[in-house]
């Protein structure tokens, strides 16, 4: 029996309580500065005696840690709450910012976990949530909290997951709360470990070990181990309860309804109407445990009982990915509180709904970029539909035996994976015989999907029941799918012997899909994460209605880019710089007019020579001269550092040499140049917006040019390119040889008469370097000009027709590149049949020669001051059977001897 003290007096009596509490179990006391940055944070560690279930004699131990900073007056109080498998190390950080902020901040290890004592309950009401509101007691009687009243502080808590869930059961079980912020964490327990009757064998089984292997739950909180208490074996820190639930569930492969009921009762959703403070709801996209459809019950009973309520959904998740948002959630949380506890009307607690978005890559790091949408309401998981049809026949497939092998969907940890879904990557498998699937059209604008759709279908199933797991992919022109999210909904049909019409939900996500992308829903008899019927059965579906219902959530738009500095930064460097032009008067000399004997030469330089302000003793380029002609492959050689790119620079008008020229077709090259347009270029990369297909980044390239759409010729390019239909993929699907490719049709676009490439086969593997090289030989075949630079010196021999050498900014040579090849000392001497060993020495002992030795293809001989006719004669005397004599080398060999060997 419970009893109710008079109000009057409960006040007083609970403060008395809370004290006596504290030096019940009074352990350790310390005080430390925070090390880091900020004023200094003030921090006492002691274990808190608790009951350890009501009525009992039992008591168990808590371990707290209580921040503090600044002066002696009363502020709010913050209750921080760990996940599950951590402890109270793990909320040190943001505990000393928030104390830093003006709040008394309290954190605690959970029963079972860290240095804490007791069995974990998994929130239990009469244990870890009875501990809370005990740790509420406790902030009552301290003289640094703010009191709204005796015994009841202003208090919020935070946490994250397992924390999460008792800031909700906090709210709901202790009208003293002030405020909440949970975040990726679950309304109804049940619904989240067995959804729609299926059992997440997966996750469950994760959780549960977690909390199962002894000492090992403290290990995972950063706290000392500790030896589990007495109990059943193999149930280590769990309520026997709970242990015994699990097992039973995990043997059966399918929950039971006092399964259900036992988690319920430690669920949020057990106590949905007395939740009535400010609710600041933050769930993860990339989350199979707890999937978006959760918050969403959240918000939607809170918002019934009449409390503010914000909801944001962050990129990560469970599945991993969290770490990208910490620092905006954490600073989110903090106005929420500043709001909602500090009584700061002013402070700016964001909009009610707020989701983050992919944007591309940051090639700095090759994460995925995010970008915030926001809503004034939040539109839940079913607002503004519109219907996507399906076709597709009726389909029958089997559940194997055992429930394998199954399909994938999602994989726990794979959260990276899940945010670059929208980026067209992902993981998925389904098997042959064991799904079902049904298109859509190609569609003819592109879709943003915000929340669960849904589909009608028709199961039926030879055993009467059937589990099925859907999907919807995000399907490619060229039939590559991407499941958004890597999410996947399971559902149990029952009485489905003689058919049955179900509606399905589908899993809620942020996704676009594509104009010309299709959607594909996907039912799988079977899903890694999830438990599937043992025995085998045959499935049949058929589409019941007419097709995806898919919400679209128009309210929520995409937030612009911030501005960088330089997009007013630049236009001011502008103007001062033309000012400074203008009062200097300093003027360029005029462009040199055209030479008539060369409007035929792609290129000639002609004393070129260019240092920069950094290293003025030390020429980049100097006194460079060379000529191409139309059809050559010409390749532009050197070590790093020999002046090959700044050659290019200029030979592109894109800085000014100190003396020499540049002339294309006869007209000399400056910024601007009109002959520029009859160049094309691929120098140090090139930029495409990963969201838009190839083509249509090509096509935005060529308006750029301000030229015709006519003149582009991009059927052409593209032919050459060999891109075929990747073209009308998104760039973000596309591999780096593709995107070399498509870097490579850019620049030659319009067909220009000289083609510029500056390492063209960065990042291909050997396939892809083969067809690049075809390319260019392709490319100059028709009459134009090919200028190459690259390391890759085999590929070189192979593609180019001459070559130009450069070491420390000077020309070493130029010419054809068998010229060039064959210019060494080495010559190859085929002989019929096979030498002897003794006439091999022979030839070796000869005077000027340095060393000769049988190869594949004959004798191999170093010449050392005797000629090849010398040497012929010789050879001949011998009775050496000469059937043929050449030079040989290769163009590795000759470069390391024209630049002085290796460096």
């Amino acid at each position: 029996m419970k009893l109710r003290l008079p109000r009057r007096r409960r006040g007083r009596l609970v403060a008395a309580l809370a004290a006596g509490a504290v030096l019940a179990g009074a352990g350790t006391w310390t005080a430390a500065s925070a090390s880091g940055g900020g004023a200094p944070v003030h921090r006492e560690d002691r274990f808190l005696t608790m009951p350890e279930e009501p009525g009992g004699k039992g008591t168990v131990r808590i371990d707290t840690s209580f921040y503090t900073s600044g002066g002696d007056g009363r502020r709010p109080a913050v209750l921080l709450a760990h996940g599950f498998g951590g402890s109270k190390d793990d909320l040190r950080a943001q505990a000393e910012d928030l104390a830093r902020d003006g709040y008394a901040v309290l954190t605690w290890s959970a029963r079972g976990f860290g240095r804490s004592t007791g069995r974990i309950g998994l929130n239990d009401p009469d244990r870890e949530v009875a501990d809370a509101r005990r740790l509420i007691d406790w902030l009552a009687a301290r003289p640094e909290v703010r009191l709204d009243k005796a015994g009841d502080p202003r208090v919020g808590i935070a946490g994250a997951s397992y924390g999460g869930a008792v800031a909700l059961l906090a709210a709901g079980h202790d009208k003293r709360v002030d405020a909440i912020a949970p975040q990726i964490t679950y309304w109804n327990l049940a619904d989240s470990l067995f959804p729609s009757g299926v059992f997440k064998s997966l996750w469950s089984g994760i959780f549960f070990t977690t909390g199962s292997g002894g000492g090992a739950a403290g290990a995972l909180g950063g706290g000392k181990q500790t030896a589990p208490p007495a109990g059943k074996p193999g149930c280590g820190r769990f309520e026997a309860t709970l242990c015994a639930m699990y097992e039973r569930v995990a043997v059966a492969g399918a929950p039971d309804a006092a399964a259900r009921e036992l988690l319920e009762r430690r669920s949020p959703s057990a106590v949905a109407g007395a939740v009535k403070v400010p609710t600041l709801l933050v769930q993860g996209q990339a989350d199979s445990l707890f999937p978006l459809d959760q918050s969403d019950a959240a918000a939607r009973a809170v918002g019934r009982n009449g409390a503010p309520v914000s909801v944001d959904w962050i990129a990560g998740g469970h599945d991993g990915g969290v770490g990208a948002e910490a620092g905006r959630v954490e600073g989110r949380v903090k106005s929420w509180f500043d709001r909602y506890l500090k009584d700061d009307e002013g402070t700016d607690t964001g909009p009610a709904f707020r989701v983050s978005r992919t944007g591309g890559i940051d090639t700095t790091d090759g994460k995925a970029r995010l970008r915030g949408a926001s809503g004034d309401a939040y539109p839940g998981l079913r607002g503004d539909t519109r219907t996507v049809g399906l076709t597709g026949r009726p389909q029958t497939f089997g559940n194997p035996a055992g429930g394998t092998p199954p399909a994938i969907s999602s994989v726990p940890g794979l959260g990276g994976v899940a945010q670059l879904s929208g980026l067209g990557l992902g993981v998925s498998l389904d098997f042959p015989g064991q799904h079902a699937r049904f298109d859509s059209a190609p569609l003819t604008e592109g879709v943003r999907v915000t929340g669960a759709p849904t589909v009608k279908v028709e199961v039926a199933s030879d055993s009467g029941e059937a589990v099925l797991f859907a999907k919807v992919y995000d399907v490619g022109p060229d039939g590559r799918q991407v499941l958004p999210g890597q999410l996947v909904a399971p559902v149990r049909v029952d009485g489905a012997r003689d058919g049955r019409t179900v509606e399905l939900r589908l899993p809620a996500v942020d996704h676009v899909f594509e104009s010309g992308h299709r959607m594909r829903l996907v039912l799988s008899a079977t899903d890694l994460g999830y438990a599937s019927p043992v025995r085998p059965a045959t499935y049949t579906v058929a589409l019941a209605g007419e097709g995806l219902s898919v919400p679209t959530a128009p309210g929520v738009r995409t937030a612009s880019a911030a501005l960088p500095w330089w997009t007013w930064g630049l236009p001011l460097g502008g103007a001062a710089v033309a000012a400074a032009v203008l009062l200097t008067g300093r003027r360029r000399p005029g462009a040199a007019a055209p030479d008539p004997a060369l409007a035929e030469v792609p290129l000639q330089i002609t004393g070129l020579s260019k240092r920069y302000a950094k290293s003025a003793d030390r020429y980049a380029v100097r006194e460079l001269s060379f000529r191409v002609e139309r059809g050559q492959v010409l390749g532009l050689l050197g070590p790093n550092g020999a002046g090959k790119t700044t050659t290019l620079r200029m030979l592109m008008g894109l800085i000014r040499p100190d003396a020499g020229e540049v002339r294309v077709f006869g007209h000399a090259i400056r910024p601007g140049a009109p002959v520029l347009s009859r160049v094309g270029a691929f120098v140090e990369g090139a930029g495409f917006l990963p969201h838009l297909s190839g083509r249509a980044n090509l096509d935005l390239y060529w308006q750029a040019t301000g030229r015709p759409a006519e003149d582009a010729r991009l059927d052409e390019a593209l032919e050459i390119a060999g891109l075929g239909s990747a073209l009308e993929r998104a760039v973000r699907t596309y591999s780096q040889g593709m995107r070399q490719r498509l870097a490579i049709a850019q620049a030659m676009l319009g067909l220009p008469d000289l083609l510029i490439l500056d390492e063209p086969t960065n990042g291909l593997d050997p396939p892809q370097i083969r067809e690049m090289r075809e390319v260019m030989i392709r490319y100059a075949a028709a009459g134009r000009t090919v200028i190459v630079s690259s390391h890759l010196l085999s590929e070189v021999e192979q593609s180019c027709t001459h070559l130009v050498v450069m070491d420390r900014g000077r020309l070493v040579t130029a010419g054809p590149v068998a010229d060039i090849v064959g210019s060494g000392d080495t010559l190859l001497v085929g002989v019929e049949g096979e030498l002897p060993d003794p006439v091999v020495a022979k030839v070796a002992a000869l005077p000027g020669i340095a060393s000769a030795v049988r190869g594949e293809d004959g004798l191999l001989v170093r010449l050392d001051g005797m000629s090849a006719p010398a040497l012929l004669v010789e050879l001949v005397r011998l009775e050496v059977p000469v059937a043929r004599m050449g030079p040989h080398r290769r163009l590795e060999d000759a470069f390391l001897t024209l630049i002085g060997g290796p460096s």
